[in-house]
């Protein structure tokens, strides 16, 4: 049971901006250091497949660990968990700083994933807040976090390892990754901070017996069941909700190989669209989503959304220039910047009251699976064919076009 049902307007604005400040603050912190996990891997000489691994090792700790941080924060509040998993962030950032082996690395990176619940806590947070009819655009505040975090993280980390920026402060680190994860250490003790001290709580705590997380437990047979016997369009919300986390985690792998090889497009240039692309998300995520919503509706929304992604998909290994690729990455984008926020708040309205930590955590869990599985699906089909990944994974995508059409007719 929620406690803001009558709340006023202010306190609900100042809630809503509190977390996503909360949340904006740790992603940044989080884009800072992705980028250069595979430099850092380097150093300690690792394979191609550990660098990968890296990157999986955090989508399977969230995988596991979001269903169980999401029922928590029904029981105990979503205050708590954001403050005990923005803490633990901070820590995982200053393992990652202080790291002198890949060992290390790899804690580093698996602690993070494991405290990576304030997402799915912060979704909960916003569908606790808001209405049916602004839903939409809380979880467009979300997602426009995480497009500033992938475009602003990612140059801070460059800027904080330049020979120029170390030297103009007389900085002489003996790692010169250091300086990037104390930095991410210190934003997300920041974002711990904000929650301690200006994050009101939305959950009336209740007695409990601690049993409910046990029951969404990834690997329990009952979450399983809740997805496959939920009601309403849930399950194939949730189908959605994978199907488009692993085709954007597809990218991560196939896309640069793309650029590289059939463009010739430096590093750079690569990283470039990316911040292109987030530039996008920030836009329609974090100022267009609202107004587009109340003209369109969030159904239809998500419709277009999944239909752009598709077409993306299917165009963008027939790039045959930077422009041609900035055309149907723009597709894409905006199409992944309308079915996200409109896709966590379906599945929000779809979760009973008291359990939309538990609901919105197994959504992330979802995601995680296909943030898992999606980047060795991508590098394993280009090498037998580069336009095998996204014309394959576009064909998997467009079942959400047939789902986003069933929800149009629903009435």
């Amino acid at each position: 049971m929620t406690a803001y049902a009558d709340s006023s307007e202010h306190v609900r604005r100042a809630a809503l901006l509190t977390v996503f400040l909360a949340v904006l603050i740790d992603l940044l912190g989080f884009g800072i250091v992705l980028p250069l996990l595979p430099f850092y891997a380097s150093v300690f000489h690792a394979t191609p497949v550990q660098i990968g691994l890296l990157y999986s090792i955090f989508s399977l700790a969230q995988l596991i660990f979001s269903p169980i941080w999401g029922g928590l924060s029904d029981q105990f509040g979503r205050r708590p968990i954001m403050i005990i998993s923005t803490l633990g962030a901070s820590f995982a950032y200053l393992i990652f700083g202080l790291a002198h082996t890949l060992a290390l690395l790899f804690i580093s990176r698996l602690i993070a994933g494991i405290m990576g619940g304030n997402i799915s806590t912060a979704q909960a947070y916003v569908a606790d807040v808001t209405t049916h009819e602004d839903r939409a655009k809380g979880m467009g505040m979300i997602g426009a976090a995480f497009g500033i975090g992938f475009v602003v993280g990612p140059a801070i980390g460059t800027v904080l390892i330049h020979p120029a920026f170390l030297k103009l402060f007389h900085i002489v680190p003996e790692n010169e990754f250091a300086l990037p994860g104390f930095f991410a250490a210190s934003l997300s003790l920041a974002s711990f901070l904000l929650v301690l001290f200006k994050l009101p709580e939305t959950v009336k705590r209740e007695a409990n017996d601690g049993t409910k997380m046990i029951r969404t437990g990834i690997f329990t047979k009952t979450f399983w069941q809740n997805i496959s016997k939920g009601t309403g369009f849930f399950p194939l919300l949730i189908l959605s909700m994978f199907l488009f986390s692993f085709a954007q985690a597809s990218l991560y792998s196939s896309f640069p190989l793309f650029c590289m090889q059939q463009l010739n497009l430096s590093a750079t240039e690569v990283g470039t669209f990316f911040v292109y692309m987030g530039f996008i998300a920030i836009v329609i995520q974090g100022i267009l989503i609202k107004p587009l919503e109340k003209k369109f509706g969030e159904k239809n929304l998500f419709l277009v959304g999944n239909i752009l992604m598709v077409l993306g998909f299917v165009l963008l290994p027939f790039s045959v220039s930077k422009e041609t690729m900035a055309l149907f990455l723009s597709l894409m984008s905006i199409g992944g910047s309308l079915n996200g926020p409109t896709l966590n708040s379906l599945i929000s309205k779809e979760a009973d009251p008291s359990q939309v930590g538990a609901t919105m955590g197994t959504s992330q869990g979802i995601a995680s699976l296909g943030r898992v599985i999606g980047p060795a699906w991508g590098g394993f089909l280009y090498e037998l064919w580069f336009r095998l990944p996204f014309s394959l994974t576009a064909g998997f995508l467009s079942t959400t076009i047939w789902i986003g059409l069933k929800l149009n007719r629903k009435k």
